[in-house]
């Protein structure tokens, strides 16, 4: 199931503190989120680990104006412009986040804290990054239109896996899923377009409908082998909603760059 990426919440969140649309204690809130602490390593002109506030401004006076999210999966580089190591790194995390304006990227490392791990703590490593084109990348509108029909096929999909959660209860699912993830947060953060927030949820209720689709419990079939079969289905559907999610975070950046030009 697609959920909000911790790399969605730094890129977004610092995107607006960057604009100067939020503070930097809201920013840092925000990107927290339930976590417990968030840290930076690595950063140029620091021996050790710092905090977030910190981290953000060391990252402007550097020359970052802009943050970009990767989501890579296996086979698809999906937001990642290299080197092979940074690549790697952020392919083990499934996740990314790519500084416009120097040449700098963050990897999140998450760790369990705390009696019986009930917290989480992350530290962002700080690496080098080639300054190139994302890898495919689709603006909101072509991510909007693929997401209209991803939804569509993912339906079909299930209908033809005679999938019982395919209809009400799948409906359903997804419902409570999207009261949970948005209790208490915002979408995105301020500065992005009403239609970056329109893609996002999008590709989330998308997510949420493979997820429904993938766990066990739900539909007649429940064996390993016919879970499997419905992932290798929905891969395409998911790979989009993926992409969509990419595009959306990172709209801001995408419209300063073509203002730009």
């Amino acid at each position: 199931m697609l959920t909000e990426p911790r790399a969605g919440r730094l890129a977004a969140w610092g995107n607006a503190l960057l604009a100067g649309l939020v503070s930097p204690d809201d920013a840092v809130l925000a990107i927290v989120g339930e976590d417990a602490v968030h840290r930076v390593e690595g950063l140029p002109g620091e021996p050790g680990q710092v905090g977030l506030t910190l981290a953000l401004g060391r990252l402007r006076t550097l020359g970052v104006t802009g943050l970009r999210v990767a989501l890579p999966a296996p086979g698809h580089p999906l937001g990642l412009s290299g080197p092979p190591g940074f690549n790697a790194r952020a392919l083990e995390a499934e996740e990314a986040v790519v500084c416009h304006g120097a040449a700098l990227g963050l990897v999140p490392d998450v760790y369990e804290a705390g009696p019986e791990g009930v917290q989480v703590e992350v530290v962002w490593h700080v690496l080098p990054v080639r300054e190139a084109p994302p890898a495919d990348v689709p603006s909101l509108g072509e991510a909007e239109r693929e997401l209209a029909e991803a939804l569509r096929e993912a339906t079909e999909v299930l209908t033809r896996l005679d999938v019982a959660g395919s209809g009400p209860v799948a409906e359903a699912a997804v419902d409570a899923y999207r009261a949970r993830a948005e209790r208490g947060r915002e979408v995105l953060a301020p500065g992005y377009p009403p239609r970056a927030v329109r893609v996002l949820e999008l590709a989330q209720r998308v997510g949420a409908l493979i997820g429904v689709a993938t766990e066990r419990g739900h539909g007649g079939a429940v064996s390993s082998s016919e879970i499997a079969a419905r992932r290798e289905a929905l891969r395409p559907v998911e790979r989009t909603a993926r992409r969509a999610q990419v595009a959306a975070y990172n709209s801001v950046v995408e419209e300063r760059e073509r203002g730009m030009r």
